[in-house]
């Protein structure tokens, strides 16, 4: 079934319901939402001469377009590949050229930013700047029906952040995107026409993910007009808008518990928070609740089985009585309802309760592969289970506890920062020897990048050549907002480095 499918019906049912709201303002109701949609499908197949299976790269802040751009693919039996908006250029070239795909679209700035693409990769044959007369123009034509589409052809490339210094390309189908959206409704959130989803967070990722289930209801999809994390136009928002619902990283829930007591908030309003992508502390989880009501839901999940794999549930978060209430809280929850959830050894055995263990899944959620990796597909579906990368428990329950990252990925904001991709870059500067890159405690964001860096004999490097260097080759976001230079990395009798040392040494310095 193609995913479009869900916009048609619901234009179909409810044509004049409100679809898009950009801001306060209405940007589409369903029938308009639909007569874009289709009619850009046929844009991109007849103007552009795009076919069924060509990849389309997005490059775009949160906007309305991004949704016409998104349902336009599938609807044109196209795969969309969402990029990241604050991805270096060096990152967009990678995923561009690695996708192989024909047409590009950005939002204006990046458009600009991005022109050097058309030149330098060869599958690239157009880039459309969405605030142009030229985005327009595509709408032309009548619009077409939705492509027929099998559940295991490409909806989504989603590019995960590289534990080996280069992203790979989570092939998610119409099938995948579909299970999740259903699991929505079961395990998530009873999703309803009356709802609002507000797009406070990055489309190319979880809340861009999450337009599945409203469309599917013939709810609206709000873009909130600074097209980011604001606290204050969220409150603004809350205040006009009953039944609000958005995906926040728990940082974003902290922050806003945070500046909440300036402001008269109208919780009443605010119907679903779900919150994931990175581990959130009971004692903020629980401030959280005391100020914004019973209207949390967590869920664990990875771009390989995308948000879906866990859920902690609202009833979960209101079970104050439970006596491992404590407990239940500090979970990820139990496994959603088309996925099933093993904790395994080194030889893939399955452990009991209460044992620490990889966390596998395997369910119709999980990704076909990776796009043009297949070595790596066969490491991470071995004997048909997802292999995560995350460590955990279960328990008696099969509520799952997260422990460790076995993949030392760093989240900082809700967004994945992988060491070695950092390392990488660290190490091609001239008098480096040796780097290790590990996170530590930030009070806004989660955790932040901490650097750990020995010099060649004689070299002499600063700090801020290595921060140069990191903007010229990766995301802002992802450098290192500390370098320590020591004489030799603490490593094991095998050489590799302990970065547990490094975590103990930073405290000490830092006095955490």
């Amino acid at each position: 079934m193609n995913l479009a499918s869900l916009l048609l019906r619901s234009a179909q049912r409810s044509p004049d319901a409100p679809a898009i709201r950009h801001g306060e303002a209405l940007y589409a109701d369903y029938a308009g939402f639909w007569d874009r949609t289709s009619r850009l499908a046929v844009g991109l197949r007849r103007e552009l001469g795009l076919q069924p299976g060509d990849r389309v790269a997005l490059a775009m802040k949160n906007s309305p377009a991004y949704l016409e751009v998104l349902f336009a693919c599938w609807t044109a039996g196209l795969a969309a590949v969402p990029m990241n908006a604050k991805l270096h250029p060096k990152e967009f070239h990678y995923m561009v050229e690695h996708s192989g795909a024909r047409a590009l679209f950005a939002s204006k700035a990046l458009a600009v930013e991005l022109a050097f693409l058309d030149d330098e990769v060869e599958s690239l044959e157009q880039i459309v700047d969405c605030d142009s007369p030229g985005y327009e123009a595509l709408f032309a034509e009548e619009g077409m029906p939705p492509h027929p589409t099998a559940d295991d052809d490409l909806a989504w490339l989603f590019y995960t952040s590289g534990t080996t210094g280069r992203p790979k390309g989570a092939m998610l189908s119409h099938g995948n995107l579909l299970t999740m959206t259903l699991c929505y409704f079961i395990d998530v959130d009873a999703a309803a026409p009356e709802d609002t989803l507000l797009h406070a967070a990055p489309m190319s990722h979880g809340s861009g993910l999450y337009c599945f289930p409203i469309v599917a209801a013939g709810g609206c999809q709000m873009i909130a007009a600074s097209g980011q994390f604001e606290p204050e136009e969220i409150f603004d928002i809350l205040e006009a808008t009953p039944n609000l619902c958005f995906f926040a990283a728990p940082t974003m829930v902290t922050r806003l518990t945070q500046a909440a007591p300036e402001r008269e908030v109208r919780r009443e309003n605010l119907k679903t928070v779900v919150y994931g992508g990175g581990p959130m502390y009971v004692a903020d989880l629980k401030k959280a609740m005391a100020r914004f009501g019973p209207a949390f839901v967590q869920i664990y999940g990875q771009g390989e089985s995308p948000m879906t794999i866990t859920s902690l549930t609202r009833a979960d978060h209101k079970a104050t009585g439970h006596p491992r209430y404590e407990q239940r809280l500090a979970s990820a929850g139990q496994a959603q309802s088309a996925v099933e959830v093993m904790i395994a050894d080194e030889e893939d055995n399955p452990l009991p309760a209460g044992e620490v263990g990889e966390i596998l899944c395997r369910g119709r959620s999980v990704m076909l592969g990776y796009w043009d990796n297949p070595e790596a597909t066969a490491e991470t579906l071995r004997g048909g289970w997802l292999h995560t990368g995350d460590m955990g428990t279960l328990d008696g329950e099969g509520y799952l506890t997260l422990k460790d990252r076995s993949k030392d990925v760093i989240i900082s904001g809700g967004s994945n920062i992988y060491p070695r991709e950092v390392e990488e870059v660290l190490l091609r500067a001239p008098g480096v020897a040796e780097v290790s890159v590990i996170g530590v405690p930030h009070p806004d964001w989660g955790e932040e990048v901490a650097a750990f860096v020995t010099l060649e004999p004689g070299a002499a490097v600063t700090a801020k050549e290595l921060d140069v260097l990191c903007l010229s080759e990766i995301a802002r976001f992802k450098r290192p907002k500390s370098y320590r230079f020591l004489e030799a990395l603490p490593k094991n009798n095998y050489g590799k480095i302990l970065k547990t040392e490094l975590r103990r040494l930073w405290k000490e310095e830092s006095g955490a």
